[in-house]
């Protein structure tokens, strides 16, 4: 359909002319458990006003078929008026009410009403997932954010299923005429986005609770809860622990933002094959199931959970009582959710790691996004509903979220929390711009934010900060770590971005942290200078007559938001200790700036591989170990030189597996040494024996539980090596049927050499649909694991399927073809020059035929054509091309 990518442009005319008050929906999933059944009955009903009477305008409904269109009591002739993912609707009076019926799809891409079949006892599951604009797919409606309205849902479904929406059940009755049926009605909402609809319907299991408060002023908040999973799942739901975290991020937020908790109930329901990780929809908030650990799972990942949570319950107020008028300000919603996410976790419950994790993890996500030739400012400009769908990335919420730290550093905690209130105050159920959330900061801080907006939110590109050091007392002027007196400390601010164009230097409220030995050996802050940067160069002269410390931090308890580059001494003390650093936060940057210098280039990537063999084990942060153990596995692929490649998969496997046994038996570090293991084994053969024992259990090491999880990474390990076969992968499915050892079974059969394989593989993801959004994802990464030589061969029909792929497919299913088989061979070329590598070469070919070429498509290209080449410059500085 090609009218679906609607135009912001579009947007804007169709909100000038008209104004939404309320819709009716009805739906009909009884057909649902029935496979073969394609579609169900989708009734909509939505009055709505309009400013010129005779005037016209469009709904959005992508449907199956649709039946029949009455506006304001006369039957249209549907051939006339639809035209393909939309419907024009002629001849509006002041007032009108317009019905539509039609026969709406079931998804199997997490788009829409997502159906799913339970492998473990059959049965089916639905939900729906809207966001940008997928709920065209369930019902017709006027598909953008700020044509808000009321919403009463009615839902059909078999009669022993639970039913959820935004609202609470207003009543469920028996369905005449069919006994094996209800109907669900469900009360009105408040106003809110089309896109933040929801439906849950299918056997699920339902837990229930209750939160409630008194305000200062007497008024008692009373919020129904509800947790809901698979029933398959159930003895793995930790519904006591999501409840505590529910009730403890409803005290937070209630009391942070002193407006009540403005939508009635509040449920979570954590639903299999999603897109996402959480979608905040209003009542009814939906989860991936991943989040329901049924193998062992870290402390990390809990804590991850944990800031998904409340992450999601922030946006209770940003984005959904007041939301963003167009996708350009998503940042309104997500930035600030990101942000208010991890203040939550770090506020309001047992984990005091929080803002660790997010430097070392959400700011790395950001980094590399913001250095791609498609980074964007956090403004977007997003003139279609593709380009939104492509912005939902690490600018708009890591980087956000770290300017918006930046921007509480400046304008002080209280002043961010006082115009946040008003803000909520002003719009209550309304839609803002930047404009809107700038005035009410600059009027509760009493500072002007015109300039500061500008240069953070309207820019794009990452500043890097360093420190120049001139030390007097060395006896031949070098950089002694820890020895002589500081004479002159310049702190350098370098924002050039040779993609983006920027020059100008941010303003940065930062700390610069000094750290020397201390009588235990240990690494300890000793002194701290908390300052401005608004320029390129600034002479911190609080710092000159104190003694040269062994590691000088910048940006120290990471405020600010930058790469960071170790001046010579201090990097020198970083790489022969940093396990010795007692604060968290500062190992933490510490790991953070040594990867980033890999990543760029500056020093071979094989010098972070030694340094987290060296000093991994030591990491006491498991999100920080899980962290610097996937770059480590990351840099050896794509950073490292092919010539130097095996040798270092071998010494890190072998590094990983001595660690294993050295670990504390059934802690953590020990679960993520055993996962790395596995991971660095796909591509390195010396510890099959190893992996094999851990399976059969003819090898034990005390504490390591093989779980279900760990078992599939082992058997991908094993068959990316040709050492497992087809019948022990069925074997393992068959004793482990549940979806995530369906996703197993495909990664694990995807991965095995050999080119009919790979060939099966590429004709399962490319030229048929059959494949589920997380079975086809699950097979493009077995696919992806295997030798450049048996991957050679698709790199020229992976160019000639792009246009018929983004066509064909759903923009999500698309994108993760398109992303996921990019031929990013690692190896250099005999010239050791990135520029002339053959996929470059046919990339860039590909770009000037297709100038034409969907906006969002072209994105991803440029953005994998762009990771290649960062990963081929970084192996040519590690040969010493």
């Amino acid at each position: 359909m090609p009218n679906q990518n609607l135009q912001r442009s579009e947007a804007a005319e169709r909100s000038a002319l008209i104004t939404t008050h309320s819709y009716d929906v009805a739906l009909d999933v009884r057909s649902a458990p029935d496979p073969d059944k394609a579609g169900y009955t989708s009734r909509s009903t939505i009055s709505f006003s309009a400013v010129q009477p005779g005037a016209s305008t469009f709904l959005d409904f992508i449907a199956g078929d649709v039946h029949s269109v009455v506006l304001n009591g006369v039957e249209l002739p549907v051939a006339d008026v639809v035209d393909g993912a939309r419907i024009r609707l002629d001849n509006l009076q002041a007032e009108n009410r317009v019905t539509v019926t039609g026969t709406a799809l079931y998804s199997s891409s997490g788009e829409g009403m997502h159906r799913f079949f339970d492998p473990a006892d059959g049965q089916c599951y639905l939900y729906t997932q809207y966001e940008p604009a997928d709920a065209r797919r369930v019902f017709a409606n006027f598909e953008q954010p700020d044509l808000k309205a009321r919403f009463t849902f009615s839902v059909t479904a078999p009669a022993g299923w639970e039913v959820a929406s935004n609202g609470a059940v207003a009543a469920r009755l028996p369905l005449a005429g069919d006994a094996a049926a209800s109907r669900w009605d469900f009360v009105p909402t408040l106003p809110m986005s089309t896109y933040i609809t929801t439906v849950l319907a299918g056997p699920y299991f339902k837990a229930e609770d209750h939160w409630s408060r008194t305000d200062d002023g007497g008024t008692r908040l009373d919020v129904p809860l509800a947790l809901y999973c698979r029933a398959s799942m159930a003895p793995s739901f930790d519904t006591p622990e999501l409840f505590r975290l529910t009730k403890q991020g409803l005290d937070f937020f209630n009391g942070l933002f002193d407006y009540p908790y403005p939508w009635g109930k509040y449920d979570q329901a954590f639903v299999p094959e999603y897109n996402l990780g959480a979608m905040e929809n209003p009542g009814l908030v939906t989860f991936t199931e991943d989040y329901v650990f049924t193998s062992r799972a870290t402390d990390s990942q809990y804590q991850g959970r944990a800031n998904t949570l409340l992450h999601e319950m922030a946006h209770m107020w940003f984005g959904d009582l007041v939301t963003m008028q167009w996708w350009d300000d998503l940042w309104l919603k997500e930035s600030f959710a990101d942000y208010m996410g991890t203040l939550a976790v770090d506020s309001a419950t047992d984990w005091d790691t929080a803002w660790v994790n997010f430097a070392n993890n959400r700011k790395a996500w950001a980094y590399v996004q913001d250095q791609l030739p498609t980074t964007h400012p956090i403004v977007a400009d997003i003139p279609d509903l593709e380009a939104a769908k492509q912005n939902f990335d690490g600018i708009t919420y890591a980087k956000g979220a770290s300017v918006l730290k930046q921007l509480v550093a400046y304008v002080g905690f209280d002043a961010f929390i006082a115009g946040s209130r008003q803000y909520f105050r002003d719009h209550e159920y309304g839609n803002t711009t930047l404009a809107d959330l700038l005035g009410a900061l600059a009027a509760s801080s009493g500072r002007d934010l015109t300039t500061w907006a500008r240069q953070w939110l309207q820019t794009s590109g990452i500043s890097t900060l360093s420190a120049e050091l001139e030390t007097a007392g060395a006896a031949d002027g070098t950089p002694t770590p820890g020895g002589g007196i500081l004479e002159r400390v310049t702190l350098l601010q370098d924002a050039s971005d040779p993609v983006t164009g920027q020059q100008e230097p941010r303003p940065h409220r930062l700390r610069i942290g000094l750290y020397n030995f201390g009588a235990d050996g240990g690494l300890v802050r000793t002194d701290s200078v908390e300052t401005d940067l608004a320029g390129g160069a600034q002479e911190i002269a609080a710092l000159a007559g104190k003694g040269r410390p062994a590691l000088l931090l910048v940006n120290d308890e990471d405020l600010t938001y930058a790469k960071v580059r170790l001046d010579r001494g201090s990097e020198a003390t970083v790489r022969s200790s940093l396990d010795r650093i007692s604060d968290p936060m500062a190992r933490a940057l510490s790991w953070s700036a040594l990867w980033n210098s890999a990543r760029d280039g500056i020093t071979p990537a094989s010098q972070y591989v030694d340094a987290v063999l060296r000093f991994a084990a030591a990491e006491t942060g498991i999100g920080v170990l899980l962290n610097i153990l996937g770059n480590a596995t990351l840099a050896i692929e794509q950073y490292v030189p092919a010539t130097e490649r095996e040798a270092l998969r071998k010494s890190f496997a072998e590094g990983a597996a001595r660690e294993l046994y050295a670990a504390e038996p059934g802690s953590d570090q020990q679960l993520a040494w055993a996962r790395t293991l596995a991971t660095v084994s796909r591509t390195e053969g010396s510890q099959a024996v190893l992996l094999r024992g851990l399976l059969d259990g003819s090898e034990r090491v005390p504490g390591l539980a093989v779980d279900a999880e760990l078992r599939w990474s082992l058997w991908h390990a094993l068959a990316a090596r040709g050492l497992a076969t087809v019948q022990e992968l069925d074997a393992e499915l068959a004793r482990d049927t549940t979806a995530s050892g369906q996703t197993g079974h495909a990664t694990a059969l995807a991965a095995r050499p050999g080119a009919a394989v790979k060939a099966a593989a590429w004709d399962a993801a490319v030229r048929r649909a059959e494949l589920s959004n997380q079975l086809l994802s699950a097979t493009i990464a077995g696919f992806n694991t295997a030798s450049e030589e048996l991957l050679d061969p698709f790199v020229e029909p992976y160019f000639e399927c792009l246009e018929t792929v983004w066509a064909q497919r759903s923009i999500e299913i698309a994108t993760r073809i398109v992303r996921g088989l990019y031929p990013g061979v690692q190896h250099l070329g005999p010239a050791n020059n990135p520029d002339d590598h053959p996929v470059l070469a046919r990339t860039d070919r590909w770009l000037a035929e297709h100038p034409d070429a969907p906006r969002a498509l072209r994105r991803i290209i440029v953005e994998q054509r762009s990771q290649l080449h960062r990963s081929l410059s970084a192996q040519a500085v590690s040969a010493g091309v």
